[in-house]
């Protein structure tokens, strides 16, 4: 089933379940923030061990990208979709179900494993049902502002589920989505056949371990220490993997990652600009929610309802003004202009003052790092999508992938250590505040070093998916 012999409501119904998929992977991370305390006391978590309720799902999703992609590619991207939501759903059941700590971690992971699979597969579908077609940049702008709405419904849900139901409806709310989706994927998404090819056992396992390591170590070392022996090993163990995975790689005639993967024009700078956006956003996200709480006093629903503009304000700059400016300039205008304005942004909520105000020291500053978001997503993740052959789609829709998990991780784990080196151990709002703000200039600085790098790495107009989007660029 090809663009064009797919009816355009029939189109429009499969982007909804992509989106679907996009929203729900991104709420399974926000949605358990409010419910922690209640799963701490119901299942005996300690204090340490609680984070592990969100790292058990980070380090599965990040780690298994990479294969869930080649398995899209091997075994048709339909087949793996439905595959990941089944698996979703099992861990979503797991972990709301769980009656001790070991079963809810475990749950987690197999959340994280389920959302792996389907994350690279709903790219390939999204390629599959817009690619050649004018509407492609409008199919990543829905793609793309699933997120951030999934981000904030996540923190609402997560209230509400907790506070009028109990914490294990954080987790069942997954089952009824899920159901829904796999029910109308045969029916509005394409049955892409799956190539001839095996999976690469050894890279798989070297690929996923590595990053399972990195990843673990990276969430481990703000807690942990990043001197300490436990996050050493894990990024040791993680650099080593890594390294014979690509050694394997080379070496394989069936590799899981295809080196010459990465002499595909734009897609290598396409994926550093979606690490780099990971590694400033998410920071940023995760310390304004802080200082809304703990410096301002918001509760979990104002701080919720107090990210809506910047979340209403990405959805349209995705949908209705990064499209048109991208037919207009070109991804290459757009991905710098976005790191800008992000940039700003995070320079600007580096200004916060301890007895500040929502209206004057958060709203407007995050209105202009959400421009900038909505600026530099869109066309980056659509180059690197693009730059790959058409066969190898699910590969680089799991390294595109990779590259913002791993970013984000690595962001939130570096800037939260700043965080706290600043803070030195102290809990008033100047000491909380002065904390927040360094690491603003942290992720605003990561920023600056993405804008740069797109700058000097994309070639010209660097149009999204060339040459699939002839038609919008002409």
């Amino acid at each position: 089933m090809s663009p064009s012999t797919t009816g355009t409501p029939r189109r429009w119904l499969g982007l909804a379940l992509i989106a679907a998929a996009q929203f729900v992977v991104i709420m399974d991370t926000s949605i358990i923030g409010v419910a922690l305390p209640d799963m701490q006391a119901a299942l005996g978590f300690s204090p340490e061990s609680l984070s592990w309720v969100f790292n058990a799902y980070v380090i599965a999703f990040g780690g298994l990208l990479l294969l869930g992609g080649r398995l899209s590619d091997l075994l048709g991207a339909r087949k793996m979709f439905i595959t990941g939501w089944v698996i979703l759903a099992a861990g979503s059941v797991l972990a709301g179900a769980a009656g001790n700590v070991a079963v809810e971690i475990a749950g987690r992971a197999v959340q994280g494993a389920g959302a792996a699979l389907i994350a690279p597969a709903a790219l390939t579908l999204l390629m599959a049902l817009f690619g050649g077609t004018s509407d492609l940049p409008k199919a990543f702008a829905v793609y793309g502002a699933a997120a951030p709405i999934g981000g904030t419904a996540g923190v609402f849900l997560g209230g509400v589920l907790t506070e009028y139901a109990s914490w294990p409806w954080v987790f069942y709310i997954t089952v009824p989505i899920a159901a829904l989706v796999i029910l109308l994927t045969p029916v509005a998404l394409p049955a892409i056949a799956g190539q001839q090819g095996s999976v690469d056992i050894l890279g798989a396992v070297t690929g996923t371990a590595g990053l399972a390591a990195l990843v673990y170590g990276i969430v481990r070392a703000p807690e942990a220490g990043w001197a300490a022996a436990e996050t050493v090993i894990a990024l040791g163990a993680g650099a080593v993997l890594l390294i014979l995975f690509f050694i394997v790689q080379a070496r394989s005639r069936q590799p899981l990652l295809r080196l010459g993967i990465f002499r595909a024009p734009q897609l290598g700078a396409a994926n550093v600009a979606q690490l780099l956006l990971g590694g400033a956003w998410v920071p940023m996200w995760f310390f304004l929610n802080l200082y809304l709480q703990q410096v301002l006093g918001a509760g979990a629903f104002a701080a919720g309802a107090a990210l809506l503009p910047m979340t209403l304000l990405i959805v349209l700059g995705m949908t209705l003004v990064a499209p048109r400016l991208l037919a207009r300039f070109g991804a290459k205008a757009l991905i710098v202009a976005g790191f800008a304005f992000l940039a700003a942004g995070l320079v600007w909520l580096a200004f916060a003052r301890p007895d500040g105000s929502y209206v004057v020291d958060v709203l407007p500053a995050s209105l202009v790092a959400a421009f900038g978001m909505a600026l530099a997503f869109v066309p980056s993740l659509g180059t690197a999508i693009g730059a790959a052959r058409p066969e190898e789609t699910g590969v680089a829709s799991g390294l595109v992938n990779t590259s913002y998990q791993i970013g984000s991780a690595v962001g939130l784990a570096a800037l939260t250590a700043l965080s706290s080196t600043i803070t030195a151990g102290g809990s008033t709002a100047e000491d909380l505040t002065a904390g927040y703000a360094a690491a603003f200039i942290g992720a605003a600085a990561v920023a600056v070093l993405g804008g740069i790098l797109a700058a000097a790495t994309l070639r010209g107009r660097a149009a999204t998916a060339e040459p699939e989007l002839a038609t919008t660029t002409a």
